[in-house]
């Protein structure tokens, strides 16, 4: 139906987390991932360090917020179109260069849809 993933980052790379560049990299590529496209993207840095990316995607949305002071990174996928793969949580731990993750999910259920 429609399913969410939430994948906490731990012990990450605090360079790579304070990269808007690189967080842009790797957004793209596990959006590409979920097949999915961008439909509009935008982000933040906060002061002194941190990353809010976020980006419309054509199956709903997807999420980074990142605090390289505590090596944390928190993604969140969302997609109407099928549910996400688990898998995924396995790329961005490489990507973000983490030493643990935790992995939840959400599915919601429409209801009256057939």
């Amino acid at each position: 139906m429609a399913g969410q993933l939430f994948v906490d980052l731990y012990g990450c790379d605090r360079e790579v987390i304070d990269d808007l560049e690189k967080i842009r990299q790797i957004a793209h590529h596990a959006i590409r991932q979920i097949h999915a496209d961008i439909v509009e993207e935008c982000s933040h840095r906060f002061t002194p360090v941190g990353i809010t990316y976020i980006a419309v995607i054509t199956t709903s949305h997807f999420s980074i917020h990142t605090w390289p002071e505590y090596g944390y990174a928190a993604v969140d996928i969302f997609s109407c179109d099928e549910s996400v793969p688990d898998e995924i949580a396995a790329s961005l731990m490489e990507a973000f260069g983490a030493q643990e993750q935790k992995v939840s999910r959400f599915e919601r259920e429409i209801r009256g849809r057939v």
